[in-house]
């Protein structure tokens, strides 16, 4: 079986990803995006219910066993330069996936939409964005880039995805988010 792929989405974004900063990978699943991040040197979090998905990662990441959907959520306030998700969703979480970044840092998020029916799974709607959905998930965030649309391939699906920086207290200092 092949390694899975980064995202592409997360690649088109260099800055977020700093060495000596820190990340989040909420729903971590197997943890390609944990050996990526921690492969450019960042200090990452990954969160899963899958314990043994997340003793594959044991001296790459703080791992956090945690059912966030039906358990407390298991960071308290603590906040990170990045702050990542991909092809998860649990409406409840979005306000508290926000406030996880902190001034300076990046929402990188990207999950399946509406549509996704169409072409496979998942087919629940409790599961899919509705159109604009991820957008107003990023109130209080800068919203660099948003994307609503289709990819299509080897892998065809139905994807909204938002990168998005809380953006630094500091008066007069204006941040490059770099586009290309």
């Amino acid at each position: 079986m092949s390694e899975p792929t980064v995202s592409t989405w997360l690649l088109r974004w260099p800055q977020a990803c700093q060495p000596g900063r820190t990340a989040l990978d909420l729903a971590c699943g197997s943890g390609r995006h944990v050996r990526h991040l921690a492969s450019l040197g960042m200090q990452v979090t990954a969160v899963d219910r899958d314990a043994q998905a997340l003793a594959a990662l044991s001296g790459l990441a703080e791992t956090l066993v945690a059912d966030i959907e039906a358990g407390p959520w298991p960071l308290g306030e603590r906040q990170f330069d990045l702050v990542l998700v991909t092809n998860y969703l649990w409406r409840p979480l979005l306000p508290r996936i926000a406030a996880a970044v902190a001034p300076g840092g990046w929402l990188i998020y990207e999950t399946f939409t509406q549509g996704q029916q169409s072409v496979g799974r998942p087919s629940n709607p409790e599961f899919l964005l509705r159109p604009g959905e991820l957008l107003q998930a990023c109130a209080g965030l800068r919203v660099v880039a948003y994307e609503d649309g289709f990819l299509d391939g080897v892998n065809p699906r139905y994807l909204q995805r938002v990168a998005a920086v809380r953006e630094s207290a500091e008066p007069g200092v204006f941040q490059r988010y770099r586009l290309d």
